[in-house]
């Protein structure tokens, strides 16, 4: 008698990795998985397949969509709240906007209610802003709101501890008046010239800080492109422009830009004011930018120009150059960032890229968590650090 076939057992760990497959995989015959789904995964597998779920006739049986009602679409951002982490929540609302165009779906407040709140959030809200009626302003202004007092939490506090310290440093004076001497800087720097016969230390070099140090001892102008792929670099430049702005040693200038110039620097005491007034979308001059904020600067010596864009020109193509090389000649420090934002290095103009390297200004993506330490180099007049290449 011939023995009957058995499958063998399969232990927790295989049963738990055949269950994420069919979640990965879907559930239709090819999926090669043959797992039924019950209960909550079954749940967390529609949520998935209204979203990832590719439509008859692509080789797949499920189909994707979340219907073109509001309240569908409500219950489907209550169900993935429900099932994943906020992080993984984030990613799937922006692959639905993307995916699915619920774009127009964020106009209404019941909508914003519903959703979870993030930087890519803020950046569609914003190429709305213009279409947005006046029942969901409000809504859209407090989820904004929300995003933006979480990333000044986040940040401000260690951006003014470190350019804090760059300006205090860029401000010290070498043959200070008396009342203006650091004595703790003074004898540290004289610890060597200590006399042990008369216990004392001898001041051959004093330190200090000149006069009107603790007045507006650098000029900063952060200059934006707002095309549409710079959303994040508009939400964060915003933000460090209302932090920089609220320190007594710095003026700030914020300036954004699209084929049009628009100063901001009047609402930097509220960066949800800022991004409200910008205008995500359009095209890019960003040689009139810089001639704008070129024409501001009276003090060459005592300016940092942080020029953010995709260097994508639609302008003047040599006016750009031209621009940051005067800038460069009468002693202003510039940084061009192709990025402000977690996301890596984006799409860049690579031949504007290398001409600007070659007036000595590197242009680099750079994160919020590095732009302190690029803005405390730039005031002291040292190599930003720039992030190794990929």
């Amino acid at each position: 008698m011939t023995p009957r076939a058995t499958t063998p057992p399969t232990s927790p760990a295989d049963d738990e990795r055949l269950r994420r497959w069919r979640l990965v995989l879907g559930g239709d015959a090819a999926d090669g998985t043959g797992r039924a789904l019950t209960g909550r995964d079954a749940a967390i597998d529609a949520a998935l397949g209204a979203l990832y779920g590719r439509p008859d006739g692509e080789g797949r049986d499920r189909s994707g969509g979340l219907g073109a009602s509001a309240p569908s679409v409500a219950r489907w951002l209550g169900d993935i709240r429900t099932y994943f982490p906020s992080s993984v929540v984030q990613v799937m609302q922006r692959d639905a906007i993307d995916r699915l165009g619920l774009s127009a779906l964020l106009l209404e407040p019941e909508m914003l209610q519903a959703v979870e709140a993030d930087i890519h959030l803020v950046g569609t809200l914003l190429s709305l802003n213009e279409a947005m009626p006046e029942a969901t302003r409000e809504t859209a202004r407090a989820v904004v709101r929300k995003v933006v007092d979480d990333l000044e939490r986040r940040l401000a506090s260690r951006t003014r501890a470190v350019i804090g310290g760059a300006l205090d440093r860029s401000a010290r004076v070498r043959r200070p008046r008396h009342q203006d001497i650091d004595w703790n800087r003074t004898i540290a720097a004289n610890l060597k010239n200590y006399l042990p016969e008369h216990r004392t230390v001898v001041p051959e070099r004093l330190v200090g800080y000149g006069r009107g140090a603790r007045a507006a001892g650098k000029d900063v102008i952060l200059c934006v492109d707002q095309s549409g792929s710079m959303a994040a670099s508009v939400v964060y430049a915003s933000v460090f422009g209302a932090v920089l702005a609220s320190m007594r040693a710095v003026s700030t200038r914020l300036v954004v830009f699209d084929t049009a110039v628009v100063d901001l620097t009047d609402a930097l005491d509220d960066p949800v004011d800022v991004l409200f007034g910008t205008k995500l979308g359009g095209g890019t001059d960003i040689n009139r930018a810089l001639a704008y904020c070129r024409g501001r600067i009276t003090r060459p010596a005592d300016t940092v120009l942080v020029l953010i864009s995709d260097l994508y020109e639609g302008g003047i193509r040599d006016g750009m150059l031209k621009q940051v090389a005067a800038m460069r000649g009468a002693g202003v420090q510039v940084v061009v960032l192709l990025a402000l934002s977690d996301e890596g290095t984006p799409a860049y103009d690579r031949e504007h890229a290398a001409s600007l390297a070659a007036l000595g200004v590197p242009a680099f993506a750079c994160t919020p968590d590095l732009f302190p330490e690029v803005m405390a180099a730039a005031i002291e007049r040292r190599p930003v650090p720039t992030p190794p290449p990929a």
